[in-house]
């Protein structure tokens, strides 16, 4: 896949620019699909498609970083272009844009290699976000989502059904616990018989896999979780 060109962010950084297919069989939706996409200076549609089988042809001549699916079109599904797109382009970042507040197509889309799922009812509110998520390798989920995942984990829980792993380590559990209470890295490497550095790279990886931003969102966190009182 070639390598995408740079732009300048308002800050004077450096950001990739974000070359995607757009694929629906609705031209109007695609019309404004792309004038949301388009808005954005990180993102630009290179190329448009009205079925899933053109699509995944699009796909392999222009070379895209991220394919926006609909779910329901003509000749390939957005389902089954993904799947075929997943096999043959491994690097292809793939969001599915559906009017279907669906479970079945949730977690069909989800075993079919897709990172994200937008309903195409709050698209201009969630779709940016989510190519932007899918473009750092993570994946989105709007809150009805959220709620289908709760529930399967719930279910496989109450059927004696594998488990996913913990969403943190041990240790992890232990300095997010420190933090939440107040201390500070160098009190808790004393606590833990371990550097600053070390908590600080703890630290760092809770913020990014719970998707926190600073100390008191960990705290709210722990709160919720159980690990310090409020």
């Amino acid at each position: 896949m070639p390598t995408s060109p740079s732009i300048v962010t308002p800050s004077g950084g450096a950001a990739a620019l974000t070359r995607i297919l757009l694929a629906d069989d609705h031209a109007l939706v695609r019309r404004g699909v792309r004038l949301i996409l388009d808005g954005e200076p990180e993102l630009t549609v290179v190329a448009e498609a009205g079925d899933g089988a053109e699509a995944v042809e699009m796909a392999r001549d222009v070379q895209p970083d991220l394919a926006v699916l609909d779910i329901a079109m003509p000749r390939l599904t957005g389902l089954q272009a993904a799947r075929e797109l997943s096999r043959t382009m491994p690097g292809l970042r793939i969001l599915m844009l559906t009017m279907y507040d669906n479970e079945q197509y949730f977690f069909e889309a989800l075993k079919a290699g897709a990172s994200g799922y937008v309903l195409k009812s709050v698209a201009d509110r969630d779709l940016v976000e989510a190519c932007r998520a899918a473009m750092r390798d993570e994946p989105f989920l709007y809150p009805g989502a959220v709620t289908a995942l709760i529930r399967d984990f719930l279910d496989r829980a109450k059927n004696g059904g594998e488990l996913p792993a913990r969403a943190v380590t041990e240790r992890e559990e232990e300095i997010l616990k420190l933090v939440a209470e107040g201390h500070s890295s160098k009190e808790i490497a004393d606590l833990l018989v371990i550097s600053v550095k070390t908590v600080e790279r703890h630290r760092a990886n809770l913020l990014q896999k719970l998707g926190l931003r600073d100390r008191l969102e960990l705290t709210r966190y722990a709160i919720r979780a159980g690990l310090v009182e409020p």
